[in-house]
């Protein structure tokens, strides 16, 4: 009996070392297949044509500070419609300025964290060089403090906020300044970086004194005059505390499909033919900012487009452009 069971045990052993063997080879096998996959190099990720992207690009923070708006909406009056210690969230130093229906309007419609609407304070005058009792201060003067508080905003707010965006609005020479920010920044002349121009959501101007037919986006009735600086550059810096600054170089850039301009026909600030008297143009300069068509913006007596004055269509546009913005995540 013993025998017998001592011969089966001899007949079992080999094909238990035979699946033994198997299973080890198996084992061999396996982790030479896991060796080569964890040490074979990961295909790059192609992304999907088309598909959102789930980063911010490149350079920017994925979030900004909670106290940022997403956008920021840079109002600049026209001439006598501010001054240099206007308070810039709620001027009330002339309060029947023509960029108040706008700002007002957007300040009422949106809450503080989708936009922060600042009104640029500076001193917006204008000095008639003919009247030798006109004590207001130069021309550009004025306008150089109105383009550096304008720069000095939106450069200290990218600082702070770099995923904020940027609606710039102004109305005659504050049309001026603002599309002098808005050409800088389109041509890569600074205040924003060149990788940062898409910030810029929009610029609505009013009675630009440079503006050129073709160069922008021209709303409604818009005539084929150019604006003062332009018409009357010829005067360079004949006339003193007036340089007539020409077209702007380059226009606008990157940003021209973003600028928006209305011009009623027969406001010599934005349609104006060219003079040959330099101080005699001037005077005329000076008492076109008071002319009927320049003053009636509000209005749909001079300037209209279906029913719309030209602030009632600038708030309907930067509302909608505002509206439509992104909303950057907030940390």
């Amino acid at each position: 009996m013993a025998a017998r069971t001592k011969a089966r045990a001899k007949r079992r052993l080999p094909k238990f070392l035979l699946i033994l063997a198997l299973l080890a080879v198996i084992a061999i096998v396996l982790i030479v297949i896991l060796v080569i996959t964890l040490l074979k190099p990961s295909a790059p990720r192609i992304p999907i044509p088309g598909g959102p992207s789930t980063s911010a690009p490149s350079g920017r923070p994925e979030a900004q500070p909670a106290s940022c708006p997403d956008v920021l909406t840079l109002v600049i009056p026209g001439t006598w419609e501010s001054s240099a210690d206007d308070d810039p969230y709620n001027p009330t130093s002339n309060p029947r300025s023509l960029m108040l229906r706008v700002s007002s309007a957007l300040q009422e419609e949106f809450p503080t964290s989708r936009t922060s609407v600042y009104t640029v304070p500076y001193i917006a005058q204008f000095r008639n060089p003919t009247n030798l009792n006109d004590r207001q201060a130069d021309y550009n003067v004025s306008r150089t403090q109105g383009y550096k508080r304008a720069a000095g905003k939106i450069i200290s707010t990218h600082e702070r906020c770099p995923l904020t965006r940027y609606v710039i609005l102004g109305f005659s020479q504050g049309a001026v300044i603002a599309g002098d920010l808005a050409s800088n920044i389109g041509n890569g002349r600074g205040v924003l970086d060149e990788s940062d121009q898409d910030l810029v959501l929009g610029v609505g101007l009013i009675a630009d004194g440079r503006r050129q037919p073709g160069e922008q986006n021209d709303i409604g009735p818009s005539p084929d005059g150019v604006g003062a600086e332009i018409a009357l550059s010829g005067i360079g810096k004949l006339v003193p505390g007036i340089a007539m600054t020409g077209s702007r170089n380059g226009g606008f850039g990157e940003l021209q499909d973003r600028v928006q301009s209305i011009c009623a026909p027969g406001d010599l600030i934005c349609d104006s033919p060219t003079a040959a008297n330099p101080l005699g143009a001037a005077a005329q300069l000076a008492g076109a900012i008071n002319n009927p068509v320049h003053a009636m913006y509000a209005t749909t007596r001079y300037w209209e487009l279906d029913g719309s004055s030209a602030t009632e269509w600038m708030y309907g546009w930067s509302s909608g452009v505002i509206n439509d913005a992104p909303r950057p995540a907030h940390n």
